[in-house]
């Protein structure tokens, strides 16, 4: 291949963190770098579909862009600075069997970290700050939970389509094929235990990608079939507005301040 995409994790950290902080609510209340490729001789074949596709990954080159990520029950949006080694993710979940429902974003800019969160749908859940809370990494019982920069390509396409066991260029810039994720980094994008109860489907789940004429990966499809209890849904990565999204800076005055210590609490559960 003509890159090395990196490891998987950042969408499904956050996906976890998340959960976590809802289930700590909850109780309070009371109940994923390119490699340059070497020069080719002039009689070299041309790169083929897979190789095609990874290299159109996001590597921090583009400038900064935005991206979305959506798995079975949750959603990310967020912005890419590469420059800055910076990103935001916002992710909304859905009311739980509590009828509590958050909202929570995370800011990061080199070693540092902000977070914001909502909490609605019950009384006497906790109430934070409509600021950007700094975090300091030395009061979180595992600093490990929460996003880092990784690398440009927050939404793990990367590491799946690096799984990728047949690739078909249907038409300019539109792809399908299979990707095995069985194991591996393309399994680490999925939730804990996923790829185990697929089974033998784990190994040829369809994956449909688009690239656009800048030759920048846009969007990345996976229909991940039904596995036990679990129904069938679309993993789904998209990167937009490459070079032209907003640069991301260091929120300053009243847009900030230091997390308090419910924050806390709510991150180390």
């Amino acid at each position: 291949m003509t890159q090395a995409t990196g490891t998987a994790g950042t969408i499904r950290r956050t996906f976890g963190t998340v959960a976590a902080v809802l289930a700590t609510a909850s109780l309070l209340a009371g109940c994923g770098s390119k490699d340059e490729p070497a020069a080719a001789p002039q009689d070299a074949p041309s790169v083929s579909p897979k190789e095609a596709l990874v290299d159109a990954v996001p590597d921090g080159t583009e400038g900064t862009f935005r991206f979305s990520g959506k798995d079975a029950s949750s959603t990310l949006t967020g912005l890419i600075d590469h420059e800055s080694k910076a990103f935001e993710l916002n992710t909304t979940l859905p009311p739980d069997s509590d009828g509590i429902a958050v909202k929570m974003s995370f800011l990061v800019i080199g070693d540092d970290t902000w977070m914001k969160a909502k909490f609605t749908g019950r009384p006497g859940l906790p109430k934070l700050p409509d600021k950007w809370m700094k975090l300091d990494p030395a009061k979180l019982t595992d600093a490990a939970s929460i996003p880092t920069y990784d690398g440009a390509d927050q939404g793990n396409a990367g590491p799946l389509l690096e799984a990728a066991t047949s690739v078909e260029e249907q038409s300019p810039g539109r792809y399908v094929g299979f990707i095995d994720v069985s194991g591996g980094e393309a399994a680490k994008s999925l939730e804990d235990g996923e790829a185990a109860a697929l089974g033998e489907a784990a190994k040829k789940v369809p994956f449909t990608a688009v690239v656009g004429t800048d030759k920048h990966l846009t969007s990345l499809t996976l229909k991940i079939p039904a596995a036990g209890k679990a129904k069938a849904y679309d993993y789904v990565v998209k990167y937009t507005d490459y070079g032209t999204a907003p640069k991301i800076s260091v929120p300053t005055g009243a847009a900030a301040i230091k997390a308090p210590a419910m924050a806390y609490e709510l991150l180390n559960g």
